[in-house]
């Protein structure tokens, strides 16, 4: 019977070719977006997955309070924290303290290596976690001070095919330190990325013993991991903080009015949903990643709808066929397994095709996405586990509704002709139209709006000038001693040039987040009650007229000023966080910073120091002539080969063994919005396959919907109708279905979008022509679609048109 099912199926589908090629194909295409969606989705929920006490690590971050309001949130902590937890609470079985330190270069014998991410981290990192040591003892490889643990890339670069363990090499040109430990590189699926670990001993001791990181509550930027032990409530736990907070912290925290609140955050959920000061990398967005989700599945429902659209509007033509099959003695049941065998052999098909789609699509996907899916995926489970599920799942709903439509037909009406569709079909097949069309404007809205408000923010003034601007990571090999000579005698050459306009030096660079978060600021003799959190930054004499900083008050930092080291220059909304509404007032006041006293001698307006997804920073510019900072080099060339390779020579020549490393501060600053680049051109991608599968069902329903309008369509040119009128006929009652999609899809979208905007402090409005423009370009192409079969309809010469039965 089986095969009976499968032969039939097969000369159906062969017989009719347009119908079988639309519904595989549009299948083809839903299943293969979906299953590249559902792997990137897959990818994304992974990280940090394939830790054995996974389930029980959770990382100790804070939140910053002033006078009771929530000022900052921060993913580092205090340095103590993860320390005296495991001290004082018996549910903490153990904990792991990590801080990113940049980078370094190290040297063994003749070979000299830069390595980017360099961490410190304490005893424990290789036992709670479950990152694989290649060399070394998991749990004394990070136990003693001048010590090092290696990547494996590190090492491979460094002693080739030498064993590493044992061996002696130089960091920063300063300290021998000894490699007790290789570990295996991380995988891509983790928030940690360390190409070299530094043990928190050699932290702790050269802090010196009055500076000791495990009780420094002040002292921030640590990233604290708990490991819990089995069964133990992390909400309770969380609960015991403030306690032990207060008693260890408390004083210190009144004093500098910067409270703070120790939460605890799942590891499994870092990637996906946290999005806070010094994180340890770049993380990805929950919201996104269950939105893609969302459109694979209404891709794939469009296919299948397409499919149930399809087969139903074909009922009429097969109904003879269910007739005599009655009238022989099948079965309704026997007819369902039939047209549901139909169904599984087309998606079957429809399967093959789309494995074929992934594999050629799968390097754009991956361009576009920013991830690196490779074929390998086809030998995981976790691939075929959703690619059999929407097999079955296609298989059987997109077929169980024709099946039943088809097998319910009655033998006696079939075989005298009495069959028409019905009303009930006939509405369906526009509901499910509608569905498509509503679903496609909604994406395509959505995608209007994500590159929108890209082209907004890029388009803002940033109230700071990054344009023809170098900039030169800092050194990292210095002698503390000449390092000031070294700086201001490379300044010197530079401005020789007469293609350098200026030569600065700063902590940070616009596009970059400030680390240093200071609280407890207050106006001098003013209650402690009153201290503000703001950003510090450090800048030399020359930053502020480099980057055109607008003043709106006082003056600049000038060498002509002896007490300009206590002085500082505030932007507009800091002034305004200390009290002042106009910034002249706040000009001369003199601030409590940390017990120094400054005078504030500037106010600029405020500037954008990063994305504008970022409200404006309250921010202090602090006079360091001495930072080790980056250098930002104002050009005045378009011969940048040329100015480039001298500004390397005389950076070789004043900071030797420091790899030159620059780029443009523009390209810099735009890399900000490269993660909703990313996500615009996905969403873009499968927003079109989206229109593109409906249009494909639409090409189909037209054809049969002609088809069967044929005498119609005689009747109507014999009597006089033009072919104009008669194409008309047949677009207006797509048009129709076309226009109630835009009416459903519209308030819908609207409020889509406002909500994804709420994310950005500084946003783009919503313009008209965001909804109009995707509603008049679906209705063009749901035309031009239809427009093949209505054309040649209307110019089918009408004798042939009557005669046909």
């Amino acid at each position: 019977m089986l095969r009976n099912y499968l032969k039939i199926a097969w000369r159906n589908l062969v017989r009719n070719r347009a119908f079988s090629a639309i519904n595989i194909v549009g299948l083809a295409i839903g299943v293969a977006a979906c299953v590249l969606i559902l792997q990137y989705v897959a990818f994304e929920l992974s990280y940090d997955n394939f830790h054995a006490n996974g389930d029980r690590i959770y990382r100790v971050r804070q939140d910053r309070y002033n006078e009771g309001k929530l000022s900052t949130q921060w993913a580092a902590g205090a340095q103590a924290a993860g320390y005296s937890f495991k001290g004082a609470f018996h549910e903490v079985e153990d904990y792991v303290n990590v801080l990113r330190r940049g980078s370094a270069v190290v040297d063994y014998k003749e070979k000299s290596l830069k390595v980017e991410k360099v961490y410190i981290a304490s005893q424990s990192f290789f036992t709670v976690f479950s990152y694989p040591l290649m060399a070394g003892n998991p749990a004394t490889a990070l136990a003693e001070p001048n010590t090092v643990v290696l990547s494996e890339s590190v090492a491979q670069r460094l002693f080739g095919r030498e064993n590493a363990l044992g061996k002696t090499i130089q960091q920063n040109r300063k300290e021998a330190v000894k490699i007790t430990g290789v570990f295996k590189d991380f995988p891509a699926n983790t928030h940690l990325q360390p190409d070299y670990i530094i043990p928190h001993a050699t932290f702790v001791s050269q802090a010196g013993p009055d500076n000791n990181p495990n009780t420094a509550w002040q002292w921030d930027g640590a990233l604290s991991y708990l490991l819990l032990r089995p069964g133990v409530n992390p909400r309770a736990l969380e609960a015991k903080f403030p306690a032990l907070v207060d008693k260890l912290a408390g004083a210190e925290h009144r004093k500098y009015r910067s409270a703070a609140v120790y939460l605890l955050q799942p590891l499994r959920d870092i990637h996906l949903y946290s999005h806070f000061m010094m994180e340890a990398e770049p993380n990805g967005d929950g919201k996104t990643v269950y939105l893609l989700l969302a459109i694979a599945f209404f891709i794939v429902l469009i296919a299948w709808v397409n499919y149930i659209n399809l087969a139903t509007a074909r009922a009429i033509s097969r109904a003879k066929e269910v007739g005599v099959r009655k009238a022989v003695g099948s079965l309704r049941g026997q007819l369902i397994g039939q047209f549901m065998t139909e169904s599984v052999l087309l998606n079957a098909l429809a399967v093959v095709l789309a494995l074929l789609l992934v594999a050629l699509t799968l390097p754009t996907f991956n361009e576009l996405s920013g991830q690196q899916l490779s074929a390998s995926l086809l030998y995981n489970r976790l691939f075929w586990l959703p690619l059999t599920g929407l097999f079955v799942v296609g298989s059987f709903f997109s077929g169980l509704y024709p099946a039943f439509v088809l097998s319910g037909f009655k033998p006696v009406a079939v075989l005298k002709g009495k069959v028409s569709t019905s009303r009930q079909g006939i509405n369906l097949r526009k509901s499910l139209v509608v569905f498509q069309f509503a679903a496609s404007l909604f994406l395509l809205v959505g995608t209007l709006a994500v590159f929108q408000q890209i082209s907004f923010m890029r388009k803002q003034s940033l109230g700071i000038n990054i344009d023809q601007t170098l900039v030169l990571n800092p050194p990292i090999v210095t002698n503390d001693s000449t390092f000031m000579r070294q700086l201001a005698a490379f300044k010197e050459e530079l401005l020789r040039q007469s293609t350098i306009r200026s030569v600065v030096v700063s902590s940070i660079v616009p596009g970059q987040g400030s680390d240093f978060n200071a609280g407890g600021i207050r106006l001098k003799g003013v209650d402690e009650n009153k201290g503000k959190q703001y950003r510090i930054m450090g800048i030399d004499h020359d930053f502020i007229k480099a980057y055109d900083l607008k003043l709106l008050a006082g003056r600049n930092f000038s060498k002509e000023f002896g007490s300009d080291p206590k002085a500082v220059v505030f932007n507009k909304i800091a002034i305004q966080q200390l009290g002042f509404a106009d910034p002249a007032q706040a000009i001369g006041k003199q601030i409590d910073f940390w017990g120094d006293i400054f005078t504030i001698v500037g106010v600029t307006d405020n500037f954008h120091q990063q994305s504008l997804r970022d409200a404006y920073d309250p921010l202090i510019l602090v006079l360091k002539p001495d930072e080790r900072g980056f250098f930002s080099i104002k050009l005045n060339t378009s011969d940048l080969t040329k100015q480039i390779a001298g500004i390397r020579a005389e950076w070789n020549r004043f900071f030797p063994g420091n790899p030159f490393e620059y780029s443009f501060l523009d390209e810099r600053f735009d890399n900000q919005y490269r993660a909703d680049q990313r996500f615009g051109q996905v969403f873009g991608f499968f927003t079109l396959l989206a229109i593109l599968v409906a249009c494909l069902g639409l090409f189909g329903l037209a054809s049969f919907t002609t088809a069967q309008r044929t005498k119609e369509i005689g009747v109507r040119k014999v009597l006089g109708a033009s072919v104009g009128s008669i194409v008309q006929l047949l677009y207006q009652e797509f048009a129709v279905l076309i226009l109630v999609a835009f009416v459903i899809a519209t308030p819908l979208s609207w409020y889509a979008v406002t909500r994804w905007l709420q994310g950005y402090a500084f946003r783009t409005d919503l313009p008209w022509w965001l909804f109009v423009i995707p509603f008049l370009l679906v209705l063009l192409i749901a035309l031009l679609t239809v427009s093949f079969q209505s054309v040649k309809a209307a110019l089918m010469n009408p004798v042939k048109s009557l005669r046909s039965d």
